[in-house]
C-alpha cells in the first residue's frame, strides 16, 4: 500500500529513468537520483520516499518497455507505461483495475464513484489482515490517492468517468510479447486470441 506516497510522477520517472543504466542495479540508480536532486520535494525523507515509489515501480518494466518508455513513447504511452508499472508493483491497484475498473467499463457503467474504493476494500480486508487494519484515515488516502493516479494515467477523467485505454500498437506488441494478461489492465483493450 506504499503508493499512497504521492500520483503517478511521470516527469521524475522519465529523469529516473534516463538516469538509469541497464548494467547497474536500480539502488545505483536510486543513490544517483537521489544526489541529483530528481524530485523537488523539500524534505529529505519525502524526497527518498517518493524516489524509491518511482523506482519499484519503473523497475517492473523489462527493458525493451524502458527503452520505449525513455527514447519512443509519446505522452499517452508514458501514462500507460506508468500504470502499467504501478498495476505490477501493487497486487491491491492490478485487483482493483481488472475486478472493478474493467468490469465496470465491460458492463457500460462508466462512472467510477468512490463507493466502488470502497466496496472493493471492504471486500478483499475480510480475506487479509492487514487490509482490516488500515484505518479509516489511511484507507480514505489510498482511496484518493489511487483515484489521482488514474486521472493522472487516463484511465479515468476528471469526473471519474472510465476512458477506454488507447495505446500505440508498438506498445501493444511490447506488452503483448512480454506479459500478455497486461493488456487488460487497458480498458477495452483485446489480447490476440483472448477475452477483451
Amino acid at each position: 500500500m506504499s503508493f499512497v506516497v504521492g500520483g503517478l510522477f511521470l516527469n521524475e520517472s522519465m529523469d529516473v529513468a534516463r538516469l538509469h543504466d541497464p548494467s547497474e542495479q536500480w539502488d545505483a540508480t536510486l543513490l544517483r537520483a537521489l544526489d541529483e536532486g530528481v524530485t523537488s520535494l523539500p524534505k529529505a525523507a519525502s524526497r527518498r520516499r517518493a524516489l524509491r515509489e518511482i523506482v519499484n515501480r519503473i523497475s517492473t518494466l523489462n527493458d525493451a518497455e524502458l527503452e520505449f518508455f525513455v527514447e519512443m513513447a509519446d505522452r499517452t504511452d508514458q501514462q500507460a507505461l506508468l500504470w502499467l508499472a504501478v498495476c505490477r508493483e501493487y497486487r491491491f491497484v492490478r485487483e482493483f483495475a481488472t475486478e472493478v475498473v474493467r468490469e465496470r467499463f465491460l458492463s457500460l457503467q462508466l462512472n467510477l464513484p468512490l463507493e466502488s474504493f470502497d466496496t472493493f476494500f471492504a471486500a478483499k480486508a475480510e480475506w487479509n489482515d492487514g487490509l482490516a487494519g488500515i484505518s479509516p484515515t489511511t484507507r480514505s488516502k489510498l482511496r484518493q490517492v489511487l483515484y489521482r493516479i488514474m486521472r493522472e494515467a487516463g484511465v479515468i477523467t476528471q469526473d471519474s468517468q472510465i476512458v477506454a485505454g488507447h495505446i500505440s500498437p508498438r506498445l501493444k506488441a511490447l506488452v503483448e510479447e512480454y506479459r500478455p494478461p497486461d493488456l487488460l489492465l487497458f480498458t477495452g483493450m483485446h489480447r490476440q486470441g483472448g477475452a477483451a
